[in-house]
């Protein structure tokens, strides 16, 4: 089971009102170039879409229950047959797009029950909520060549850092497709040393404790082996 992010984003960062359904200033920036960049499957989701479940923010589902139901490409018949998550403590009624239920409860607990893959679309609350709890383990970018200056980030100021492996990039139309994911090692152990992915579980101290399982590479964990205690130290998270 794996937590993916997907997002139209500008060369500075900004993911708030690609389409101009916000009425923002400077908004539809991603439709700018044509059609052809966002047009199908820009973020090449294809069986994960199928066999996965869908994550929105109670916004972003109101908007797709009015666009994707009325279309019958191929993309959009997957997209209606979807399971989709709507994250929201007001929506009561979800019947407007097919295969939609609402999940009123924390988003967080709601992915960690989930057995099959999270596509998170847009719903920059809900992203917010799983970087909170270190949830995310795939971002997949749409980069267009715009620099806005202002507007909401994908990654705000004042978080801890994160670090990412590039697993693809390619050129989409006037856009990039790029795909990240979590590092799978120990940020403090020697190049040539691979450990198991991270766990989920978050420290709730101000100690540094290794995500990584103690990869007995870097020098904590060394420390913390000889010492003869398992602590695990906390790869920063934000880009």
């Amino acid at each position: 089971m794996s937590v993916i992010v997907i997002q139209f984003i500008t060369l500075d960062g900004i993911v708030s009102d690609p389409d101009a359904s916000a009425g923002a200033p400077a908004s539809g920036w991603a439709f700018r170039h044509g059609p052809e960049t966002v047009a199908g499957d820009p973020f090449r989701l294809s069986g994960t879409l199928d066999e996965g479940v869908l994550l929105l923010g109670r916004r972003t589902w109101q908007m797709f229950s009015h666009i994707w139901p009325q279309r019958d490409d191929p993309f959009s018949r997957r997209m209606n047959a979807a399971t989709k998550l709507v994250a929201s403590r007001t929506l009561t009624d979800a019947s407007a797009w097919v295969n939609s239920q609402v999940t009123a409860g924390d988003v967080g607990e709601a992915v960690k029950r989930e057995q099959r893959d999270v596509i998170v679309m847009g719903s920059l609350g809900v992203v917010r909520a799983l970087m909170a709890e270190d949830l995310i383990d795939e971002y997949r970018l749409l980069t267009f060549p715009t620099v806005l200056g202002s507007g909401e980030r994908l990654f705000p100021d004042g978080r801890p850092p994160v670090y990412l492996e590039c697993l693809s990039a390619e050129k989409a139309g006037a856009a990039v497709l790029a795909r990240y994911q979590r590092e799978t090692r120990c940020p403090r152990a020697s190049s040539r040393s691979t450990r198991p992915r991270p766990t989920r579980r978050r420290s709730t101290g101000t100690t540094a404790r290794c995500t990584f399982r103690s990869c007995g590479s870097c020098r904590d964990c060394a420390g913390l082996r000889s010492a003869g205690t398992s602590r695990r130290y906390m790869a920063p998270r934000a880009i």
